[in-house]
């Protein structure tokens, strides 16, 4: 097999090479790690490569590699280091309930990718690993947090990658790289043993991929409860997959053309929306420009993300000091960390609580207009990718409030999913043409319903196919 053989597939095409044996497992996974080998240098998406990990047994993906994030999931034995000098070294002991799935559905890991220290910036640019780059220019940032898994799927060096997402660190990359990127609705997709809930129920698992098909079966082949979960969303009565296949029928797609926090569109970003609607009206869908009425002022609802994020924080560094008996202190964490550390330091439980009633105030005024509308429609994020250093060039000059305003900037379309629970997808649409680089349009759904977002994702590909376009780091390209 040849890499532009090997790029060409998605990890569905791939599988199916694999199991009609026109290719092995064992030729796949060569391959891959030429592509890892020969392109990570120049995009610095993977944190380490293993070639020791053993063949998977069976599976729907059988001998398709993939990649996971430096965070939230457990590989036994594995390093595990959230981007931090902090944990480095840090391993787990056991696989995760996520990490045996993926592993039960045939999938062969082959290391870990980048991300921003604690995952606290929808930039990846770690001081531990230095910037991970954007394979379409290699002066931009591919986002965050799960930026290292974007710039691997987007380049082709694998044809899936895990991710997380607790404010937009599956859509930001998804967006910026020109994948396809799903958020599953908060406990679609188990998240233990070690934990119930991470960031207090704001972060998910998920994947980045280049196909809808590809996210559609990899959701069917991790979702559902494990034993000891907080709670549980039924599984589909129809396979996501099958799903994915369907036409969705007349939708009802509210649009909000401007950000919560008032910013102007980026001229190409703006066209780029309106270049959609225009399109999703084409294929019969009924669209309506709305502004979200979420109950709160923008900075009330920056300040209810900062106290889960920063609580949650200070917490997860005081354990991780605890294990590994460093000091926590600039020498080994990062300004914006360890003013997020202080931060939550300071808020009380009683703060956390005004933040819980804060986040179901959010989530009643959205289940509201979700009986109205079937879908909302926004960019995915307001700007093009930042040159990288842009980002985090003011960061040891903010407090802990300071960098949840420059976060939030960043990216203000995609936080709203995360506190209300809700699925939403970040679709490759359409390109700025003066630049190349890609701009993704967000969708966002009621509570449990990914199946409609995967069905409109399936016919928005079928209708506008967006595989034929490749960044100019391409493994397709060697």
């Amino acid at each position: 097999m040849h890499l532009r053989e090997y790029a060409a597939h998605d990890a569905t095409g791939l599988s199916q090479l694999i199991r009609t044996r026109q290719v092995s497992a064992q030729e796949v996974r060569s391959v891959a790690l030429q592509a890892i080998e020969t392109l990570n240098p120049h995009l610095n998406a993977l944190v380490e490569t293993w070639h020791d990990e053993p063949a998977p047994q069976s599976g729907d993906f059988y001998g398709v590699p993939f990649l996971i994030k430096d965070l939230g999931i457990a590989a036994q034995g594995r390093r595990s280091e959230l981007g931090s000098s902090l944990a480095l070294g840090c391993s787990a002991e056991a696989d995760s309930h996520l990490m045996r799935r993926l592993r039960r559905a045939g999938l062969m890991p082959l290391g870990r990718t980048t991300t921003p220290e604690f995952a606290a910036s929808t930039t990846t640019e770690s001081r531990l690993t230095g910037p991970t780059r954007n394979p379409w220019d290699v002066e931009r940032s591919a986002g965050g947090s799960s930026g290292g898994s974007g710039a691997a799927v987007a380049a082709g060096m694998v044809p899936v990658a895990h991710a997380t997402d607790g404010g937009g660190s599956i859509r930001v990359p998804a967006s910026l790289c020109g994948l396809f990127g799903l958020k599953p609705s908060r406990g679609r997709v188990p998240m233990g043993p070690d934990v119930d809930e991470v960031w207090s129920g704001l972060a998910v698992h998920g994947v980045l991929t280049r196909t809808v098909r590809d996210s559609a079966a990899l959701l069917d082949a991790v979702q559902g409860h494990a034993a000891g979960d907080p709670f549980q969303i039924p599984s589909p009565v129809i396979s996501f997959l099958e799903q994915s296949r369907r036409e969705p029928g007349a939708l009802r797609i509210g649009v909000q053309t401007r950000p919560l926090d008032g910013q102007a569109l980026h001229p190409a970003v703006q066209t780029a929306l309106l270049e959609t609607v225009r399109q999703i009206e084409s294929l019969g869908h009924r669209v309506e420009e709305i502004e979200p009425n979420i109950g709160l002022s923008w900075e009330s609802f920056v300040e209810l993300n900062g106290r889960f994020w920063s609580s949650n924080t200070a917490a997860w560094i005081d354990a991780i000091a605890a294990a590994t008996g460093r000091s926590i202190d600039a020498t080994h964490l990062e300004p914006a960390t360890l003013s997020l550390y202080q931060y939550g330091k300071t808020l009380s439980a009683t703060d956390l609580l005004g933040a819980l009633f804060e986040r179901n105030v959010v989530a009643r005024r959205l289940g509201s207009y979700f009986q109205r509308y079937d879908l909302l429609l926004s960019p995915t994020l307001p700007n093009l990718a930042p040159v990288v250093g842009q980002y985090n060039a003011q960061q040891e000059y903010l407090d802990g409030r300071g960098w949840m305003n420059q976060v939030f900037s960043q990216s203000p379309f995609t936080a709203l999913a995360n506190v209300i629970g809700a699925p939403a997808m970040s679709v490759p649409l359409s390109h700025d043409p003066q630049t190349g680089l890609p701009i993704g349009m967000q969708f966002m759904a009621r509570f449990g319903d990914e199946g409609m977002l995967l069905a409109l994702a399936g016919q928005l590909e079928r209708a506008l196919p967006w595989a034929g376009r490749h960044p100019r780091v391409w493994a397709g390209n060697l």
